[in-house]
């Protein structure tokens, strides 16, 4: 065996190297603020897919079941004109200068009768007048957004437009004589069946259009007001009166 000295004996002693400090270590601040960066994207992609549900999907599927319940009046009409039917729908809205085509209308302003994609007529706090009543306010209300929004474009509505509602035996054709863009949401004169609110003074045959403003809120409501200026009896061809055409 070979000799040792003192040299190789300080050798074998020497401490070993420090290792090399690591490139691209974080402390605890830079690390929580990572973490909290990744919270935000998340909780960003969540409220995204929210949006998304309540602006889009929900209009895919009122529209769809819409459509079905109103195909089912349609049939029950089928026959030829008759009296008013009141189970899925009693008639149909149209507003040309909303656009969007017919609107089922319903009994009830709850938002499980609005959700399906519907107008519906006011039963309380203020009851509403139906069209082919000889006086009163036919008083509707539906959404400005998400689940169909039926009324989206109420604020293109303006004085002399024309509302059409579609019955099984008569078209009504009302015209726009009033809007009143922001009000209270616990505002119910605007249902009164002589809504002195929009400047009328006596009874008549009115409708009034609700709906929240503004657009992606529930905060106060936007009212429409118009007065009947003529009845159509249906044809056989339901053709359409010339607001429609």
């Amino acid at each position: 065996m070979a000799a040792t000295t003192d040299q190789d004996e300080k050798r074998d002693e020497a401490p070993a190297p420090a290792p090399a400090p690591r490139r691209g270590g974080r402390g605890p601040i830079a690390t929580a603020v990572s973490v909290f960066g990744e919270l935000l994207i998340t909780a960003g992609l969540v409220l995204g897919l929210f949006v998304v549900y309540s602006l889009w999907w929900t209009n895919v599927i009122a529209d769809r079941e819409a459509h079905r319940q109103g195909d089912r009046v349609r049939d029950r009409w089928a026959g030829g004109p008759g009296n008013i039917d009141t189970k899925d729908g009693i008639g149909f809205l149209h507003v040309p200068a909303m656009g969007g085509g017919e609107v089922l209308v319903k009994a009830g302003t709850s938002s499980k009768v609005l959700n399906d994609g519907v107008a519906g007529y006011y039963k309380d706090p203020v009851k509403s007048a139906l069209p082919q009543d000889k006086e009163g306010n036919f008083t509707l209300a539906a959404h400005r957004d998400g689940h169909g929004a039926k009324f989206h474009k109420i604020d293109k509505l303006k004085k002399g437009d024309a509302i059409v509602y579609e019955s099984r035996d008569k078209w009504y054709v009302y015209k726009v004589y009033k809007t009143l863009p922001e009000t209270s949401k616990f505002n119910v004169k605007v249902l009164d069946q002589v809504p002195k609110e929009s400047g009328v003074k006596k009874p008549g045959r009115y409708i009034t259009l609700t709906t929240c403003t503004p657009v992606y809120t529930s905060r106060y409501r936007y009212i429409v007001w118009g007065e009947l200026e003529r009845i159509e009896k249906v044809d056989n061809k339901r053709t359409p009166p010339a607001e429609l055409k």
